[in-house]
């Protein structure tokens, strides 16, 4: 555990990128992190350093990933009609199984030291969670969670048609998060028929636009986001 805390996190928004160039920042704010907490192992108190915490936003073009624990048969297209959609395809280290992340995503990387916050991964992914809800209830939707299904859905208590609104697959090691959440503002939802999402084929995929009519400002709800992470974490974003 860390001796020094640091609630500070530095956030960026990457824009449109491509999947494989976040990915590349990603690994390398992880492993610049567990670094830090590597030396300061062998170091006096006074002599160690905070260990950074970094929240990406950002939008991918057209894109499946496939978690560790995936089935590859999940993904519904060949490498020809990956092609003609103008989509990619990459095997990825978070957990869960396959997702897709395409424009008008609203697609959230926290690479935190638990250690800074809190030390249970259930917690850190239902206070993510929480996050969506909190978010997703400004606009007048009701969010929340099915039992046994990681993610933000609508219609989560009766179920007559629950649909998903938000993914997440995180990795950690060390108590140092990467990967996250991504949530659908007006994403194309026809993209979600090329595949079984998260591995899950009797339920559907919605987003925010499908729901209230129009398309949500992606600013505005990235700027609701970041408060609600923001105090749910008690960080302080920078």
């Amino acid at each position: 555990m860390n001796t020094l805390i640091n609630k500070n996190v530095s956030f960026r928004d990457l824009g449109l990128i491509d999947y494989q160039d976040a990915w590349t920042y990603q690994e390398q704010l992880f492993a610049d992190t567990l670094a830090v907490k590597t030396r300061n192992r062998s170091l006096e108190v006074a002599d160690q350093q905070v260990t950074p915490n970094y929240l990406l936003f950002c939008q991918h073009p057209h894109v499946y990933t496939l978690g560790k624990s995936g089935k590859e048969n999940h993904l519904l297209l060949t490498a020809d009609e990956l092609v003609e959609k103008q989509a990619k395809f990459y095997k990825i280290n978070r957990g869960g199984d396959i997702t897709y992340h395409g424009p008008g995503q609203l697609v959230g990387y926290p690479i935190l030291d638990l250690d800074n916050f809190f030390t249970d991964i259930h917690l850190y992914m239902r206070t993510l969670e929480e996050a969506i809800i909190l978010t997703l209830a400004e606009y007048g939707l009701n969010a929340g969670r099915i039992p046994g299904l990681t993610g933000v859905w609508l219609d989560f208590v009766a179920q007559k048609n629950p649909r998903k609104i938000c993914a997440l697959g995180v990795k950690a090691s060390r108590w140092v998060t990467m990967h996250g959440f991504a949530l659908n503002v007006s994403t194309d939802l026809s993209y979600f028929g090329n595949i079984v999402p998260c591995g899950i084929d009797d339920k559907a995929v919605t987003s925010m636009a499908a729901e209230l009519g129009y398309a949500p400002d992606m600013q505005d709800v990235s700027r609701k986001l970041k408060q609600h992470l923001a105090a749910l974490f008690r960080m302080e974003l920078n």
